[in-house]
C-alpha cells in the first residue's frame, strides 16, 4: 500500500524532519536513512515500523540541520604562524615589486585557519533531543498508518466488487452446468454404443471404467463448490479487518486454479466463455489484492 507522512521538529540548536514513504510490496521491506550520530533512532524505527506496517516497501528518512546561530569561530594558530613565517621568507627572497605583502584577511581565508568550534553539549540535552526526535518518529508513523488506512478503504470497495463478479460468474457457471447432465448422458450413450460395436468387444469392466472417466471429466460441481468456498473465505477476511493482503493473495491462486480446471472440463461453448470471464475477474481481483496490506 502507498502512503506518505512528514513530521518536523527542532530545539534551540538543531532542526529535524522525518519523512516516511511506502509503496506496494509482497512483504515488509524497511529502509532507513539516518545521519551519523543518530543510530539509536534507526534502531527505534526498525522496532516500531512493523507495528504500523505489515506489508510494503517503506523508507524512513531523517534530515538534521543546525538552527541558525552565530558560529563560534576558533583560529588555528599553529597553521596561521606557519603561513606568516612562510610569507615572510618569500617576501625576503622575492622582488617587492612583483610580490605584494601578505595581508591578514588573505591568511585568514586559507582553508583550515578559521575553524568552527563545536560546543560540548551536556548529555541531558542530547538525551532530551533524541527523545523529542523519537516522539516525532512515532507521530509520523501514525500519520502513515492513517494514510494507508484511507487507501485501504477504497481498495476494499474495489476488492468486494470483484468478489461479487466472481460470485455472479460462479452462479452462471452452475446454471450452465445443470444442463450438462443431459448432454453428458447423451455423449456417454454414444460412447458406450461405439464401444459395444468395437471389434473385439471390450469387457464390461473396461466399459464401466471408460464411462466413469467420462463422467468425472465433465463434472464441474466440485470446482464450483470450491469457488463458492473461496469467495466466502475472502469476504470473511475482509470483514475481520487487519492485514489480509497475503492471505487474499493465496486465495487468488486458488481461484485461478479452479477457473483453469473449469475451462478444461467445459464441454460446451457457453461454459467455456463463463470460465474465461471468471479467469479475467480473478486476475483483476489479484491486481487489487497486491496493493492491500
Amino acid at each position: 500500500m502507498t502512503g506518505f507522512a512528514r513530521q518536523e521538529g527542532g530545539d534551540a540548536k538543531v532542526t529535524w524532519s522525518w519523512e516516511i514513504k511506502s509503496v506496494n510490496g509482497r512483504s515488509l521491506d524497511l529502509r532507513c536513512r539516518i545521519p551519523n550520530g543518530y543510530e539509536s533512532l534507526e534502531a527505534a524505527a526498525r522496532e516500531t515500523a512493523p507495528k504500523h506496517c505489515a506489508r510494503g516497501n517503506v523508507t524512513i528518512a531523517l534530515t538534521v540541520g543546525r538552527a541558525e546561530a552565530t558560529p563560534n569561530l576558533r583560529v588555528n594558530r599553529d597553521l596561521l604562524d606557519q603561513l606568516v613565517r612562510l610569507a615572510g621568507e618569500l617576501e625576503s627572497k622575492a622582488d617587492s615589486k612583483t610580490l605584494a605583502p601578505a595581508r591578514l584577511d588573505g591568511l585568514l581565508g586559507v582553508k583550515g585557519v578559521l575553524e568552527v568550534a563545536e560546543e560540548e553539549e551536556p548529555g541531558e540535552e542530547t538525551e532530551a533531543r533524541l527523545a523529542a526526535m523519537g516522539k516525532d518518529l512515532h507521530a509520523a508513523l501514525k500519520d502513515l498508518s492513517a494514510s494507508r488506512r484511507a487507501e485501504g478503504k477504497h481498495l476494499k470497495t474495489a476488492v468486494e466488487t470483484h468478489l461479487r463478479t466472481i460470485e455472479d460468474l460462479t452462479a452462471k457457471a452452475a446454471a450452465s452446468a445443470e444442463a450438462q447432465p443431459e448432454a453428458l448422458k447423451a455423449r456417454l450413450k454414444s460412447l458406450v454404443e461405439e464401444l459395444l460395436d468395437a471389434v473385439p468387444a471390450l469387457p464390461e469392466e473396461r466399459l464401466a471404467q471408460e464411462a466413469a472417466l467420462l463422467v468425472a471429466r465433465g463434472d464441474v460441481r466440485e470446482e464450483l463448490d470450491r469457488l463458492k468456498a473461496h469467495s466466502a473465505a475472502a469476504k470473511e477476511l475482509l470483514a475481520g479487518g487487519g492485514p489480509v493482503g497475503r492471505r487474499l493473495d493465496f486465495l487468488c491462486q486458488e481461484f485461478n486454479r479452479e477457473a483453469n480446471t473449469l475451462c478444461s472440463k467445459a464441454s460446451d461453448v457457453e461454459l467455456t466463455r463463463v470460465g474465461l470471464d471468471l479467469k479475467r475477474a480473478v486476475e483483476q481481483l489479484r491486481e487489487q489484492v497486491q496493493n492491500l496490506e
